[in-house]
């Protein structure tokens, strides 16, 4: 069968794509924007990858064409009103899976507005290293599989489970197509304010996932999290577990000081002390990360020792806290980070995992950041850094000199990329951390920026 697939450098469709080739379909794509690590991935699969969104992309007519969530009606997206106008077979990329590889397994959706990518790569680390060969799909590179998608030999499948709508012609979350029977929400913010006018959208949204998940399955909550309380006492159909709570898998310790002591933990389990635990991972949000990863795990009949061992053996996820070079006694670190608590705890985890200045290189461009909704909540995330510097698109909705003032001097603004990085270097010394945090390829920044270092 052949698919060809619109919005196929997306995280989430490039690894539909992997899978459906794996299967041992043939499958092309279309998209406007393709970047590293998933441009490098779909040419390593040798899948063709045609610029834009021209009709002429299918002709000869694919079997079916699998619809990103990027895709909108009008001109702009030619091959889609093409696809209308001929009648040719569509289905969004959620529905593919679930009809073709989700069905008849046992499904491990993690969901939440942070933490999603670790906690699956993680996740799908532990069952591997159990011997349960799992499949997975997740919305990042993790470096101990080196993709993003695998079909897997085993009846487990762990899905990053995505809150964001479907399609244009689907306009519910992703996540309530996937059926999970063991269920991770790690957390519930405010996100996507393009498509969602408040939290209690979101929320409503997150209680059609826990619809879906069987009487004998199992959802496991953030215990300090009063937004996901809130969602729960919309209904509960199913087995309850908590993580962050005494009642259920807790990180003791918490207050251990930086250094190699910070990457330990003791836990609990239910009351039950289980150990002192090792992680490569940095910062308080992956210890709940690696909690939620070990919960999901051992209810799908992973032994805990054999999960404690992939936790410590774990090598992370690319863009993700990501030391991608140093020059000059100056390390440079890529990270996806586009919210800004995401911001705050990767500033803290950097913070955590050594000394010397941080510098804070973020660009805001996903669809939320660009409409300016979580502004005024941005200042204090990058309040923790020594300096910050933010490159103005043009598509940016909102005044950062303004909305950002409370950083002081310690603020840098600019709207060109040269300026940018003209700036950092400007800054820069011996024994400096350089964060870039953007969920997009920032145009190149991370070379640019490591070329003009070594310059």
């Amino acid at each position: 069968m052949h698919l060809h697939i619109l919005g196929i450098c997306g995280t989430f469709m490039a690894g539909i794509a992997a899978l459906a080739r794996e299967a041992g379909h043939r499958v092309t794509g279309s998209d406007a924007n393709a970047w590293p690590p998933m441009s490098t991935q779909l040419e390593a699969l040798g899948i063709q990858v045609m610029p834009g969104y021209d009709a002429a992309h299918l002709d000869p007519a694919p079997d079916v064409v699998v619809v990103g969530n990027v895709v909108t009606r009008g001109p702009r997206f030619a091959a889609m009103e093409h696809a209308l106008d001929a009648g040719l077979p569509y289905v969004s990329g959620p529905q593919w899976l679930a009809e073709n590889v989700l069905q008849g397994r046992h499904v491990l959706a993690v969901a939440g507005t942070h933490g999603k990518t670790t906690t699956s790569s993680l996740l799908a680390w532990m069952l591997d290293q159990a011997g349960l060969e799992p499949g997975f799909l997740i919305g990042g590179v993790p470096l101990d599989f080196g993709v993003s998608a695998r079909l897997g030999k085993g009846r487990h499948f762990v899905i990053e489970a995505d809150e964001y709508d479907t399609a244009f012609f689907d306009k519910r979350s992703k996540f309530v197509h996937y059926r999970p029977r063991t269920c991770v929400l790690n957390n519930l913010e405010f996100d996507h304010a393009d498509i969602f006018p408040d939290l209690a959208a979101i929320e409503r949204q997150f209680h059609h996932l826990i619809r879906t998940v069987p009487g004998r399955g199992r959802l496991i909550v953030n215990g300090q999290d009063a937004n996901l309380e809130r969602v729960l006492r919309q209904g509960l159909w199913c087995e309850l577990e908590r993580f962050d709570a005494r009642d259920g898998w807790l990180a003791t310790d918490a207050q251990s000081p930086s250094g190699p002591e910070a990457l330990a933990f003791d836990l609990q389990v239910h009351g039950v002390d289980r150990g002192r635990l090792r992680t490569s991972m940095p910062g308080r949000h992956n210890r709940s990360n690696a909690l939620a990863a070990l919960a999901a795990a051992t209810h799908a009949g992973a032994p805990l020792e054999r999960c404690i061992e992939a936790l410590a053996s774990f090598g992370s996820v690319r863009r993700r806290l990501e030391r991608i070079g140093q020059v000059g006694g100056v390390e440079v670190y890529d990270d996806f980070a586009h919210h800004p608590t995401a911001v705050a705890v990767t500033i803290d985890a950097l913070r955590r995992q050594g000394s010397g200045r941080i510098l804070a290189v973020l660009e805001p461009r996903s669809n939320t950041m660009r409409l300016g909704s979580q502004a005024a909540e941005l200042a204090q995330a990058l309040g923790a850094a020594d300096l910050s510097f933010v490159f103005v698109r043009p598509d940016l909705q909102w005044d950062v000199g303004a909305a950002l003032a409370p950083l002081g001097a310690r603020l840098q603004v600019s709207q060109e990329l040269d300026d940018l990085i003209a700036r950092i270097c400007e800054q820069v010394r011996p024994g400096d951390r350089v964060l870039v945090m953007s969920n997009g390829d920032f145009g190149g920044l991370h070379g640019r920026l490591l070329k003009a270092l070594g310059a």
